[in-house]
């Protein structure tokens, strides 16, 4: 074998085994994260993308542009996916346990100067408008328009502005969209390290 079939061997194994398969299993860290509501799973999982960035940013030969759409959309299941165990996680992490979480997946709060002391639910349906999110923002930054960030987080903030009146809504708003967005923006760096 001469140097340049050595090369093209090498190649195809970083393509493979480094770039796809730890993808792949940031991406099953991730679903199971998902599934069964376990943080050491989406560590494994954000672990798992943080190193294969690492390795996309080491320059290499290109590999077959198949390889590329693969790992695109690989990088877009994970964002989607991915993104909802890492924001829960940083939310767990700031609250420290101190919100309670509601029936609709949303967050219960106080009712401002209310004489019952009623508490509602705020930010519900979180988990499917943080999808949507990362999917728009990942689609967007492969798609070469990361300029779209702005008016997803734009329409995002609309949209849940009159749920933003308490102190534990806007927190939990921010640390959420923050956690959503970097892991968006993680996801689309790794195939756009990869393939440059």
């Amino acid at each position: 074998m001469n140097i340049e079939e050595s090369f093209t061997v090498l190649t195809f194994l970083y393509w493979v085994v480094v770039l796809l398969l730890i993808t792949l299993g940031s991406l099953v860290c991730a679903a199971l994260a998902f599934k069964l509501h376990r943080q050491a799973f989406a560590i494994a999982s954000g672990a798992a993308l943080a190193g294969a960035l690492v390795l996309a940013a080491v320059p290499t030969p290109e590999g077959p542009s198949s390889f590329g759409i693969v790992l695109g959309m690989l990088a877009l299941a994970l964002a989607v996916i991915g993104g909802a165990p890492m924001a829960v996680l940083a939310l767990n992490l700031a609250t420290r346990g101190t919100v309670a979480s509601g029936e609709h997946g949303g967050i219960l709060v106080d009712t401002a100067g209310a004489v019952d002391n009623a508490v509602h639910e705020v930010l519900r349906g979180g988990l499917a408008i943080g999808m949507l999110e990362r999917f728009a923002v990942t689609g967007a930054i492969l798609a070469g328009f990361p300029e779209a960030i702005a008016v997803v987080v734009a329409i995002k903030g609309v949209g849940r502005f009159t749920e933003l009146s308490s102190p534990e809504s806007r927190e939990r708003f921010i640390i959420g969209t923050f956690a959503s967005l970097i892991w968006a923006c993680a996801c689309a760096a790794l195939v756009h390290f990869a393939i440059r």
